[in-house]
């Protein structure tokens, strides 16, 4: 194995998904310190508890300064206020690792990547469902062209309402570009090298629309290069049932074969008087089961660690971040125009 240096690394944001990076870090080996920012006196006893961090402050900025961290795993909440963030880790040269989106803009997003890449520095986005081997399975299975050419993609994932509260208050933005966005760079990912030309979508609201702008749902149709479809819907408003449930239903068909994935969580039933039927590890992030964690979050995490330690390739690349952006930027377009919307920069006939 090559030589590393073991890392100090700084969170900022320790919520639901920051634990998780959190603990992640302060259980792999290559990490020596671990800093913590995070602005709720409750969750910073709560995860300080968990991690035992070298440091907790509620300043993200003192993380930042700090020239002993290496490495910046950027969580907080709201997502809208991420990018601020990302540049000046970026400009103190730090690697990042950032739960998307990565910035408001395409443009900005640009410019984060080109800080990167001139200052020698790793940042990725947190795309975990890359690191769910039956999501792997799918793109190995197209890869080695087991089931021919696909024709059509099809994902329908909804969450139970207490986690669309949760989002609909802290930010506007579309169910697409919150959390279809893991189901689009997924897909888009597993059906490399063609690349989207053409997107149709539509959302509808009955319920958050009440007292929100946001939509209850969002559906999303795109036509690749090669003529195969995708369809991918994102809803948040499943009554409320085990904590922050999300189901998900996907469906891959070719010319010579199909694939499907039962990703609803419904293989381990727990009943009881008091709550009826729940279900147990259902949380897309992810939840820890005493000595282990169900979930993909820390196999990223931990990928991430040692793409810096080891001087590796990180998992998402500049070129398919944009590429995601671009597609859901081009749903929330469509779905405002009620008229499809061309990708020109994919489109061979227009270059």
């Amino acid at each position: 194995m090559s030589e590393f240096k073991r890392l100090n690394v700084g969170v900022i944001g320790t919520g639901w998904v920051g634990g998780i990076r959190a603990n992640a870090c302060a259980q792999n080996p290559l990490v020596d310190q671990l800093h913590i920012a995070e602005i709720d006196p409750k969750r910073q006893a709560e995860i300080a508890a968990e991690t035992d961090p070298t440091s907790i402050t509620d300043d993200w900025q003192t993380l930042i300064d700090d020239a002993s961290i290496d490495l910046i795993v950027i969580a907080m909440t709201p997502e809208t206020a991420r990018f601020p963030i990302v540049m000046a880790a970026l400009e103190a040269g730090k690697h990042v690792f950032v739960e998307k989106p990565i910035a408001p803009s395409i443009a900005e997003a640009e410019q984060a990547y080109a800080l990167a890449a001139s200052k020698d520095l790793k940042i990725s986005i947190g795309y975990s469902r890359r690191f769910d081997p039956r999501y792997v399975y799918v793109r190995k299975a197209l890869m080695d062209g087991v089931i021919g050419e696909p024709v059509t993609c099809l994902i329908s994932r909804h969450s139970t309402r207490e986690l669309g509260e949760k989002i609909t208050g802290r930010s506007k933005m579309s169910p697409t570009s919150i959390g279809g966005v893991h189901d689009l760079d997924f897909i888009l990912w597993c059906l490399q090298p063609r690349k989207p030309v053409r997107v149709y979508s539509q959302q509808a609201g009955k319920l958050f629309s009440q007292k929100s702008d946001t939509p209850d749902h969002q559906w999303v149709m795109v036509t690749m290069d090669d003529g195969t479809t995708i369809t991918v819907g994102i809803g948040w408003i499943l009554p409320a049932g085990y904590p922050n449930f999300v189901q998900a239903w996907i469906e891959v068909i070719g010319t010579d074969g199909a694939l499907t994935i039962d990703d609803t969580h419904k293989e381990v039933q727990f009943n009881t008087v008091k709550d009826g039927i729940r279900y147990p590890m259902s949380s897309m992030p992810g939840e820890a089961v005493d000595h282990v964690f169900a979930g993909a979050m820390y196999d990223e995490t931990k990928h991430f660690l040692e793409a810096v330690a080891y001087g590796r390739p990180a998992m998402v690349t500049s070129d398919e971040a944009i590429q995601v952006m671009e597609l859901y930027n081009a749903a929330d377009l469509s779905a405002e125009r009620g008229e499809p919307v061309l990708l020109p920069r994919n489109d061979a006939s227009t270059g």
